[in-house]
């Protein structure tokens, strides 16, 4: 039994491959797409409002406010990209109980892209914030020795996000096939039920983690307060 969707081929020309990886991303980025024009075409102010416009208006609350506890800062500038992550991440595990849908944050290559993500936002949004210079120099904090030391630490952590998502994925789908072949009725329900959970947790931690380590690239600064 494949577990990896990476291994999956679907449709193949030449060197050119889409595997289940790639089908079952934009499967998702298409549901979130569709899903925000549905929900956001006829957005009120009025009652009475949508019970979807009221989730939404939940969750970006909800997002906001995280992300303004943690950076200290106007959470409006980060909220499209924590908003998106974590958006992208929570639907691609909770699909995973739609039969026959393999979730791609299984897949460490789609994990690997994500942490990239942020790898890449972290310096973008620092730069913004504090200028070029003051944002190298944090690099050589406390002193230019540490400069490969706190270079190695920025890569390690973006292996770290990727690694932690992808294996905490990966093994709730193997473990959850192992408990179908054994126990065809009740605790693959139990299982399902707890990887829904665990998905939604991974997808805040991950959206979590990547807000923490844009925060300690911003600091505040009356300048761009």
């Amino acid at each position: 039994m494949l577990n990896n969707p990476d291994q999956i081929i679907l449709w193949q020309y030449d060197v050119i491959k889409i595997n289940a990886t790639l089908a079952f991303t934009w499967a998702v980025m298409a549901l979130l797409v569709c899903g925000s024009y549905l929900i956001t075409r006829r957005l009120s102010v009025d009652a009475p409002i949508s019970r979807f416009q009221n989730l939404l208006e939940v969750i970006v609350v909800e997002v906001n406010k995280q992300i303004g506890e943690l950076s200290q800062q106007q959470p409006e500038r980060y909220l499209p990209l924590i908003g998106t992550l974590f958006l992208f991440i929570f639907a691609s595990n909770a699909l995973a109980v739609v039969p026959g849908f393999m979730p791609p944050t299984g897949s460490l290559s789609t994990t690997t892209a994500l942490a990239l993500a942020v790898l890449i936002a972290v310096p973008v949004y620092g730069i913004y914030r504090v200028g070029l210079w003051r944002y190298l120099k944090q690099y050589c904090q406390p002193n230019a020795f540490m400069l490969p030391f706190n270079i190695i630490g920025e890569l390690s952590r973006t292996l770290a996000l990727a690694v932690r998502l992808y294996g905490n994925i990966m093994s709730g789908t193997v473990v959850a096939g192992i408990l179908l072949s054994i126990t065809p009725l009740f605790f693959p329900i139990a299982m399902q039920m707890l990887g829904l959970l665990t998905g939604t947790i991974q997808a805040y931690i991950f959206s979590i983690l990547a807000m923490v380590y844009i925060a300690s690239a911003t600091p505040k600064s009356k300048r761009n307060l």
